[in-house]
C-alpha cells in the first residue's frame, strides 16, 4: 500500500465511527499522523487509536464539538500543542436528524448548519495558522489539503431530509468560495459527495432497510457491489494525496453510478 502520506498530519472530525473512522485508518494506513475527532463515544475513538497503533502508526485523541467554536479552538490549541503544524484536515462530523420541514423547529435547524457548515468555517478558521506553517522549518511546500463530506441530498430532494441536505448545499459552496480565496495559499479545498452508505448515522433514515437495498441495486458496477464506508475513504486518501494538487473546489462523487439515474 502506498505511503504517500508519510510525514504528513490530519486531523479527521468524527473519527470514532462510519466514514470518519474508516478514513482515520486509511490515512493512517497511508503514513500520516491522524487526530481522532469524538464527541461523546471515547470508546469506539480509543478503538481507533487502537488499530492505528497496532499497524505501527501514531495517533491522537481529541475530544471537542465542531459545532461549538470554543471546542474547535480547544482543539486546534492541542494540535498545535502536540505537532505545531497540519497537513490536512478533513471535515466529516455529520448532525440534523430525519424530520419533516413541519417538525423542524429553530433548534433543530441551528443544530444541523452549525455542525454541517458553521464548523468548516470555523475549522478552517482555526486551522490557518498551523496550515501555513512549514512543518520543522523545511522546504516542504506541498500542498494543504480539506476535504468536506457531502450528500445527494444537497441537490436532490429526499424524504425527510430537508435541513441536512439545504446544509450540505451550503457545505459545498463554501469550499468553492474558500478554493478561491485560499487556494493561491497552497491549499486544495474539495467536497467528496459519498453515495448511501450504511453506517450508525444512516440508520436512522425513514425505511433504511429499503432505501440501502434500492441504492445497491441501482449500482453501475457490477452484481453484488455495496457501498462500504473504506471506499468513500479510499477516495479522501486520493484528495489529500500529492496526486490531486490540481483538483480544486471540486465535488467529487463516489456512489457505484446510483447518482446518474433518475
Amino acid at each position: 500500500m502506498s505511503r504517500d502520506l508519510e510525514g504528513k498530519r490530519a486531523l479527521v472530525t468524527g473519527a470514532s465511527r462510519g466514514i470518519g473512522r474508516s478514513t482515520a485508518l486509511r490515512l493512517a494506513k497511508a503514513g500520516a499522523e491522524v487526530a481522532i475527532n469524538f464527541v461523546t463515544n471515547e470508546s469506539a475513538a480509543r478503538s481507533v487509536a487502537s488499530e492505528i497503533q497496532a499497524m505501527g502508526g501514531k495517533s491522537l485523541l481529541i475530544k471537542a464539538d465542531v459545532s461549538e467554536e470554543s471546542d474547535i479552538a480547544q482543539m486546534m490549541a492541542a494540535l498545535q500543542d502536540h505537532w505545531g503544524s497540519l497537513d490536512i484536515l478533513i471535515s466529516n462530523a455529520a448532525s440534523g436528524g430525519f424530520r419533516s420541514l413541519m417538525a423542524a423547529t429553530s433548534r433543530n435547524f441551528d443544530a444541523a448548519m452549525h455542525t454541517n457548515v458553521r464548523a468548516l468555517v470555523l475549522l478552517v478558521q482555526a486551522a490557518m495558522p498551523l496550515l501555513l506553517i512549514n512543518k520543522d522549518n523545511s522546504n516542504d511546500r506541498t500542498n494543504r489539503k480539506i476535504v468536506a463530506l457531502s450528500s445527494h441530498g444537497s441537490h436532490r430532494a429526499l424524504p425527510d431530509y430537508a435541513l441536512i441536505g439545504a446544509s450540505k448545499a451550503a457545505l459545498e459552496s463554501l469550499i468553492r468560495h474558500m478554493a478561491l480565496e485560499f487556494g493561491p495559499k497552497g491549499m486544495n479545498f474539495n467536497c467528496l459527495l459519498a453515495g448511501l452508505v450504511q453506517t450508525d448515522s444512516t440508520r436512522g433514515l425513514p425505511q433504511a432497510d429499503k432505501a440501502y437495498e434500492q441504492s445497491n441495486a441501482r449500482m453501475l458496477i457490477g452484481a453484488g457491489k455495496v457501498l462500504r464506508p473504506e471506499d468513500v475513504a479510499n477516495v479522501v486518501h486520493f484528495l489529500v494525496s500529492p496526486a490531486s494538487d490540481l483538483v480544486q473546489g471540486q465535488v467529487l462523487t463516489v456512489d457505484g453510478g446510483v447518482g446518474l439515474q433518475l
